[in-house]
């Protein structure tokens, strides 16, 4: 029996071992599915901006009073930021306005900049 016990005492720290690998593995298989989880809602969350982005110009075009070609569309999260240069304060508001019609959109930071031309004659 003198000899089973130093067998015994030194398998414990053997199965510890392997309890605390299993473990190890286990969050890293945790940790694998998480990053793989947050690389979807990323790649998603990106799609969605583009959509939103495209749907922006889009409105932005298609209004008569609006000239999209001055103005600059970007997407973070929902979030809308309008940059670039309108004739009027009026127009300003109306590309926020349509802006904030489209769906999905959380906000819209309008960064847009009223540029009169001055007439010289």
């Amino acid at each position: 029996m003198v000899l089973s016990i130093p067998a015994f005492a030194q398998n414990e720290p053997a199965s510890q071992q392997m309890d605390q690998a299993g473990q190890k593995i286990e969050q890293a298989g945790s940790d694998t599915a998480a990053a793989a989880k947050d690389a979807y809602s990323g790649t998603e969350r990106a799609v969605k901006d583009t959509t939103i982005t495209a749907e922006v110009k889009t409105a932005l075009a298609r209004d008569k009073d609006v000239r999209s070609s001055e103005i600059h569309v970007d997407t973070i999260a929902g979030v809308v930021t309008l940059k670039g240069s309108v004739s009027s304060p009026e127009i300003a508001q109306h590309a926020m306005q349509l802006a904030e019609q489209v769906s999905g959109v959380q906000s819209v930071n309008n960064q847009l900049m009223v540029i009169t031309s001055a007439n010289t004659d």
